[in-house]
């Protein structure tokens, strides 16, 4: 069991391990290690594996062997991909929104959650469960930064890790704001230097995100 508080105190430890917490949609569970190891030697360790793909669990699985890393599965939409996460190795969750019934359930295994919210009253919501940290998505599609500042003035208890159309164009936008603790990106692992096993050039991606400033 982990309360919401406690859950959110978590998530925020794993959201300060770096600028960025890339997000990896892997279609190929031979990629995980190497994928991992690159981002982790580059500089971000906390990794966020979505639950999009068929081998995306033993991506996790594989993942969770790697020294430094700290996996954790994305796109949790349900108890079972909660309880399969967790058996995995996830040591963390993120959802595109939030449900009771998945607060519950990552509640009751003890995953920590980094549970989704696009408006006032979705972040309002999560707030008066305990949740004060959160995923805003999807980031650009909501309103990008200028939105998440304002959704901050009133709401200063929150912490956000936007997520959704973020890359090095516009991440510093977002990292630049008080109520931001990392951003959620997939440009550090790109899919054809997955594809072609350029595990250099993403870790030199890697390298380049880990050195972005925050607040």
């Amino acid at each position: 069991m982990i309360t919401p508080a406690a859950s959110s105190l978590e998530a925020e430890k794993i959201c300060r391990l770096a600028p960025v917490v890339p997000v990896l949609v892997i279609d190929d569970v031979a990629h995980a290690a190497p994928l991992a190891e690159a981002l982790v030697r580059g500089g971000l360790p906390a990794l966020e594996v979505t639950l999009r793909t068929p081998c995306a669990l033993e991506a996790i699985a594989e993942m969770a062997k790697v020294e430094g890393g700290v996996v954790g599965a994305g796109t949790l939409l349900t108890p079972e991909d909660v309880a399969a996460a967790v058996d995995a190795g996830a040591r963390f969750g993120v959802s595109p929104g939030a449900t009771d019934r998945l607060l519950d359930a990552c509640e009751e295994a003890g995953l920590p959650l980094l549970p989704g919210a696009a408006t006032a009253s979705e972040a309002m919501a999560l707030l008066e469960r305990g949740y004060t940290v959160q995923k805003f998505f999807p980031a650009e599609a909501s309103g990008g930064a200028p939105a998440l500042k304002a959704i901050g003035a009133p709401l200063p208890q929150i912490s956000f890790c936007p997520t959704g159309g973020v890359s090095m164009k516009n991440v510093n936008d977002y990292l630049s704001l008080s109520n931001v603790l990392c951003c959620g990106g997939s440009w550090v692992a790109p899919k054809d230097k997955m594809l072609s096993g350029d595990w250099a050039s993403i870790e030199a991606l890697a390298a380049e995100a880990a050195k972005l400033s925050r607040g």
